[in-house]
């Protein structure tokens, strides 16, 4: 028997060896393939990648397993289960009671499958009869626990994900938040990856750490209690010292792992990004036939993620092997150390009278039972592993978290210029942002000492000092780069006040037109009324004929018929031209009828004849006018002009006759 059991000790050291070895050339043969095959060469993308992104790059966090993150995970529990009468919680109790039950079906499973067993080598036809037919009598009820469980855990992961996606949203979306994000603040450059993939991943691993813990703790609980009945309280003692003893090895070991979850969440955003990027500006790149380029910045942010997960992919590979040595092969020899000693001692009081039968159903029923509490010990301290992973996630979800709320507070970071900020010309002026003042007043628009500074701290005009009155329509101009857009942001509130006092109307009583119109998902009806939703039309007792009539004055009537009618849905982006978009944006203004109108070169694609009778509606309809165009048929249109000469000083005139020169 020993000779039989040395060869196969022997043959299996001998296939694992040989195992590592193939294991050991396949890697080097990889490394080899990699460093020859990568186009362009990895390091040199990478580079390229490093290099168009290295501006905005904060240090690395710290992300652990400690009382950070469970200050962190606790705030972000708030908002997935808000009390205890929610759904969340329901389903928290759903699952646990799944849990109890699943653990005592093992139990019922380990003692009837040892009846069984005990039957069939004592021969004993009739109890083999009644504990299978009890199996087949009890297979119904294990097979709902198992599904109900599995149904309890998916359930409470998308009942997370929508109170966290509701959360963020509410955030994200509330003002121009969503806008500051990418405009104002720099400490986030992949918002829809945190918004999106990092959420979804982060209650998938909460709900599974919370399986995976719970059901743990409960079997060893409850195998505990039972292993201590049977073979003494010293084998679960035992088994609970291993535990606590292997879990502080690998949770040491494991620190990086959270870290590198992180970083992976990261690169996985900014390749996002960067293919973002690509699609949004497709035309711009084609005619400047800059795909070399983009390939390089794009294959250079993939290689940086390939890179950073070979990293992490060999690191939990190693730290694979000492997972399974220490939290499974180690704990089950220690489990057969445990659950041997009342069989192998002689003058173990449970077994000097007992008959070889006995023993045997005694030891199949403590040996699967201790097996059980093994593999519970086993998965608690794999568990950990999942924790450094969610902590990883964690760190991401409380930094957007941290990020929204800091913009809704109106305070947003920034890498601001260090030599040049404040400064125009040869003068530097003392510059805060949010500094200014904002009053709001109806049929009104009036600077006050009011600076006009970008976000890095540009200062475009040193300070403005005019007023604008319902029904005085201006015409802005000045070359590219003196401020024009810049003003109409902060009227619009997107960018903060740098000192001074802006008074104006509600923002919702402001209307921006821009070149280029924004064409929303939906019918065409959607595209005037936008952002009304049909129900606000009707609420606003606007009928459809009423919008026929705004088509008519922007001549574009003659669509509702190419186009199926009102509830047509279209890409709309796609299927008008952009004539017919900028008349569309014009239909949208008339429909809203604001106080005042931002209109920036919103007319460049359409005739004169029609430009000239939509200004003279918005007269009609008292519509006050800021136009940006450099269009000399606009002039009779407007009553005043705004130069900006972009060297930080403005000329604020009235028009005297249409045959004024404007600078350009």
């Amino acid at each position: 028997m020993a000779p039989s059991v040395s060869k196969l000790v022997s043959r299996n050291a001998a296939v694992g060896a040989g195992s590592a070895l193939v294991f050991i050339w396949l890697y080097r043969q990889h490394k080899k393939a990699t460093s020859k095959s990568v186009p362009a060469s990895a390091s040199e993308l990478e580079k390229i990648y490093k290099d168009e992104t290295k501006h905005g790059k904060k240090k690395q966090e710290k992300v652990a397993v400690d009382a950070v993150f469970f200050s962190r995970l606790w705030r972000i529990l708030k908002i997935l289960i808000p009390g205890w009468s929610s759904p969340e919680a329901g389903y928290l109790l759903l699952v646990a009671a799944t849990l109890v039950a699943r653990t005592y079906c093992d139990i019922w499973m380990i003692q009837n499958g040892t009846f069984i067993e005990s039957a069939i080598i004592g021969r004993n036809m009739k109890l083999f009869n009644n504990y299978l037919f009890a199996y087949v009598k009890a297979m119904p009820a294990i097979s709902i626990v198992n599904n109900l469980l599995k149904y309890g855990l998916s359930e409470l992961k998308l009942r997370f994900r929508a109170r966290l996606t509701h959360h963020l949203y509410s955030q994200y979306l509330n003002g121009f938040t969503y806008y500051k994000m990418s405009n104002l603040d720099n400490r986030i450059s992949n918002a829809d990856q945190l918004l999106t993939q990092d959420t979804e991943k982060f209650c998938d691993s909460i709900a599974d750490l919370y399986s995976n813990v719970s059901k743990p703790l409960l079997d060893i609980c409850l195998y505990s209690i039972k292993l201590a009945a049977s073979i003494g309280a010293q084998g679960p003692s035992f088994m609970m010292l291993y535990m606590a003893f292997s879990g502080l090895i690998l949770t040491r070991l494991r620190r990086p792992i959270a870290h590198m979850t992180m970083m992976e969440q990261r690169y996985e955003g900014e390749f996002r990004y960067v293919n973002s990027r690509l699609i949004t500006n497709s035309e711009e790149i084609a005619f400047y036939q800059g795909n070399e380029r983009e390939k390089c910045t794009i294959l250079g942010a993939f290689q940086q993620l390939v890179n950073h997960l070979r990293t992490s992919l060999e690191f939990r590979s190693l730290m694979g092997i000492g997972d399974n040595i220490i939290a499974k092969y180690v704990a089950t020899l220690v489990g057969y150390t445990v659950v041997s000693r009342p069989f192998l001692n002689l003058q173990h009081p449970r077994h000097m009278s007992s008959t070889p039968s006995e023993r045997l159903e005694d030891y199949y029923q403590s040996g699967r039972m201790l097996v059980k509490l093994a593999e519970a010990i086993g998965r608690l301290v794999l568990a950990g592993r999942e924790m450094t992973r969610l902590a990883g996630f964690t760190a991401r979800v409380t930094e957007l978290m941290r990020v929204l709320n800091d913009l809704n507070k109106g305070r947003y970071q920034r890498s601001m210029l260090s030599d040049n900020q404040g400064r125009i010309g040869s003068s530097k002026l003392n510059v805060i942002p949010g500094s200014g003042k904002i009053i709001e007043q109806d049929y009104i628009i009036k600077f006050d000492k009011m600076p006009l500074v970008t976000p890095n701290g540009d200062v475009l005009v040193r300070e403005l000092n005019f007023e604008v009155k319902s029904g005085t329509n201006v015409l802005i101009c000045g070359p590219n780069g003196c401020g024009k857009s810049s003003l109409f942001r902060v009227l619009g509130e997107l960018w903060p006040l740098f000192g001074g006092t802006l008074t104006k109307p509600k923002s919702k009583k402001l209307f921006y037109v821009p070149q280029r119109p924004y064409m929303t998902i939906g019918t065409l009806r959607d595209q005037i009324i936008y952002p009304d939703t049909h129900e606000d039309q009707l609420n606003k007792f606007i009928s459809d004929k009423d919008l026929a009539d705004l088509l008519e004055k922007v001549q574009l009537l003659y669509i509702l018929d190419r186009d199926e009618g009102w509830d047509a849905v279209q890409d709309w982006m796609d299927v008008l031209s952009g004539g017919e978009k900028q008349r569309i944006a014009m239909a949208r203004l008339f429909y809203h009828k604001p106080q005042f109108a931002i209109l920036d070169e919103c007319t460049s694609a359409v005739s004169v004849d029609v430009e000239s009778s939509m200004y003279q509606y918005c007269r009609e309809v008292g519509i006050t006018l800021f136009t940006v165009s450099h269009r000399k048929s606009l002039w009779k249109h407007h009553e005043y002009y705004l130069h900006m000469d972009g060297q930080g000083e403005y000329e604020f005139k009235r028009i005297e006759s249409d045959t004024v020169e404007f600078g350009s």
